[in-house]
């Protein structure tokens, strides 16, 4: 895997379809989505007397970062509980009633105080489309949390994206190929490798690589280092998405 951003600059020409992940990748909120999912499975294990037990943002991070949140909090719980046999007939009821948690208080959660674009996306964006690609953006939120994002920040399908894809729009989420292969649906692109997947997460480009995408890039910017997503053998780790503009 190289790092000089030029190592990628023949891949990324033949690139026809962009599709980026949203939170900590596009948009920044500043992790407030695992944060929620922290204090969802600790109000949980708190009710059900597993004070003990509770999580850190450290740990929901590294194994919920771009999943569907029900599967990221499933996931979450049965790596916190994995070496206690006693509590894994528990573990279904409590993820059930932690993204019940979740998702109610993710409602209120995104603000226009809260969320916003990272600095020079929309000129990303911008050029990208200018230069012939589609721009789509894919999301382990259902599609009422991703809509209100888009909303908060004023953008729009068909103005400032080509497509939003979100869990809810397919059978599989992440690291399933199944939003990747929908937006290609949607873009009308046959061949994987005209497509570019980044994320900051190691299941987004774990995503990509099941779809055989032509290049799958990670960022800094979100949910996890360089060191958990170079785990994942990206083509390239970038400081923040928008350094792609350098190749454009």
């Amino acid at each position: 895997m190289g790092t000089n951003i030029n190592n990628i600059k023949a891949q990324f020409d033949t690139i026809k379809l962009c599709v980026f992940d949203m939170a900590g990748t596009t948009v920044n909120e500043d992790n407030l989505v695992y944060k929620t999912v922290r204090d969802a499975i600790n109000h949980t294990l708190q009710e059900a007397g597993q004070t003990d037990k509770q999580v850190n943002l450290a740990m929901c991070l590294e194994f919920g970062a771009g999943k569907e949140k029900r599967q990221a909090i499933s996931d979450i719980l049965n790596e916190r509980l994995k070496n206690d046999n006693t509590l894994a007939v528990d573990i279904e009821k409590w993820t059930d009633t932690a993204f019940y948690t979740f998702k109610a208080a993710l409602a209120s959660a995104y603000t226009q105080e809260t969320v916003k674009t990272f600095d020079g996306m929309l000129d990303l964006f911008d050029n990208l489309k200018n230069s012939g690609r589609k721009v789509v953006l894919n999301t382990g939120y259902d599609s009422k949390t991703a809509n209100k994002i888009l909303t908060i920040l004023g953008w729009s399908v068909g103005h400032e994206i080509d497509a939003l894809i979100t869990a809810d729009d397919v059978e599989n989420g992440r690291p399933a190929p199944d939003m990747i292969t929908l937006a290609m649906d949607k873009c009308g692109i046959a061949n994987p490798q005209q497509v570019l997947k980044a994320g900051d997460s190691g299941i987004d480009i774990e995503e990509g690589k099941n779809a055989n995408c032509g290049l799958c890039i990670g960022v800094l910017t979100g949910a996890q280092t360089k060191g958990q997503l170079e785990k994942y053998a990206p083509d390239i780790v970038l400081a923040k998405l928008t350094d792609l503009a350098e190749l454009i």
